[in-house]
């Protein structure tokens, strides 16, 4: 299988690829053998979804618009470790435009779909809120469309925690109302709900949403706390800890997201046969479609996990502390029984070795911003 790399534009320059690398039998077995696409490949989440889906045998189209709104380079160094599969390919491709989702499905006959490409961030939606109808809305009705017109047999896509908004009953429950968010991007996200669900519901198309909780590990986004505190720590500048340190989050490892993320891809959503419209569950559905929160289910202190990640520097955090952040909760908590019962989800890693791990992958990645003496102190 030599295909790796193609960019769509129009249908002739996508035919020129295929004839120009792949024979008359690697072409039958390319549209024959089950096909992921991946989008937000590039991603934090969606390169290690992908790399998880190839080292199980599957074949996977990887999509990403690899845009600035962080370093373009570490996007393409994810790319560059998941290009020496030989059933990987990625299209680069942006979700809002229409014609491009419309060629993508229309060439290739998909599977599954799991949709992880969107604008991330609550603080970034109220600088730029146009970003998030783009991407979240405009992009996931044409996620939508492809699937529901090429057959694809399961969508699986991003929700967030942050659709939980102004509600304070911990944990949170799959099984709450979740109608007042905080934030645009929540707004957005709960959006993609809704419309899943009418999906679902018209076109008898299996969807399962996914809220995740704080995901944290090594190749994370470098607008997340983690990777923030630890680059300040190391160049002695001070962190900003919002709501004066008052935060509990329920921080999750990157592999226990994954791990939840493939369970869900196999176990195609179906209606719930108890559902009833008399008294309806939020999570879930007469129609092929369920919502999940996918996190840790143990909540920790924001000042517990500084003190970890100085534990693992070997250095202590000079702290900025700050009010509320507009937009943001002060505490996080997933209830994932619904998640337990379904796919027997069990999440596995603590706050400490996943620190310790992202932290001996920021030191390899970043090896010339780790100053003389913290080498010194971890030889």
């Amino acid at each position: 299988m030599s295909i790796k790399c193609f960019y769509y534009g129009v249908s002739k320059q996508l035919e020129d690829t295929f004839q120009a690398t792949l024979n008359l039998a690697e072409t039958y077995n390319w549209f024959h053998a089950m096909k992921i696409l991946v989008t937000g490949a590039a991603g934090f989440i969606g390169f290690h979804v992908c790399k998880r889906l190839l080292e199980r045998g599957e074949r996977v189209i990887g999509l990403d618009n690899l845009n600035n709104y962080y370093d373009v380079s570490l996007k393409l160094s994810r790319l560059a470790l998941l290009e020496p599969f030989e059933e990987f390919s990625f299209i680069k491709a942006d979700l809002s435009d229409r014609a491009a989702m419309e060629e993508l499905f229309a060439t290739v006959e998909f599977d599954r779909v799991v949709n992880l490409a969107a604008q991330a961030g609550v603080r970034y939606s109220i600088q730029n809120p146009h970003a998030y109808i783009e991407s979240n809305i405009v992009g996931f009705l044409n996620i939508l469309e492809g699937c529901r017109h090429y057959g694809v047999k399961h969508l699986v896509y991003a929700s967030s925690s942050s659709v939980y908004g102004a509600n304070e009953t911990l944990p949170f429950s799959v099984h709450d109302n979740v109608d007042h968010p905080l934030s645009l991007y929540a707004a957005s996200k709960k959006a993609n709900e809704l419309m899943a669900h009418t999906y679902s519901n018209l076109y008898n198309l299996p969807t399962t949403g996914l809220r995740f909780f704080t995901v944290y590990g090594p190749w994370g986004r470098p607008d997340m706390a983690l990777f923030l505190f630890t680059d300040a720590i190391l160049n002695n500048k001070p962190i900003k800890v919002f709501n004066y340190g008052k935060h509990r989050r329920d921080f999750t490892f990157i592999d226990d997201i994954v791990e939840g993320i493939i369970r869900t891809l196999d176990h195609v959503a179906e209606p719930n046969p108890e559902w009833s419209g008399l008294k309806p569950d939020p999570g879930s559905s007469k129609a092929p479609w369920r919502v999940y929160n996918i996190g840790n289910n143990s909540p920790v202190e924001l000042m517990d996990y500084i003190e970890a990640l100085e534990g693992q520097l070997g250095r202590s955090a000079i702290k900025e502390f700050l009010p509320l952040q507009p937009g943001d909760v002060p505490d996080t908590c997933a209830d994932v029984d619904q998640l337990m019962e379904d796919v027997h989800y069990k999440p596995e890693t603590t706050v400490q070795e996943g620190i310790k791990r992202f932290v001996a992958w920021y030191r390899e990645y970043y090896p010339t911003q780790v100053s003389d003496a913290e080498r010194k102190s971890h030889p």
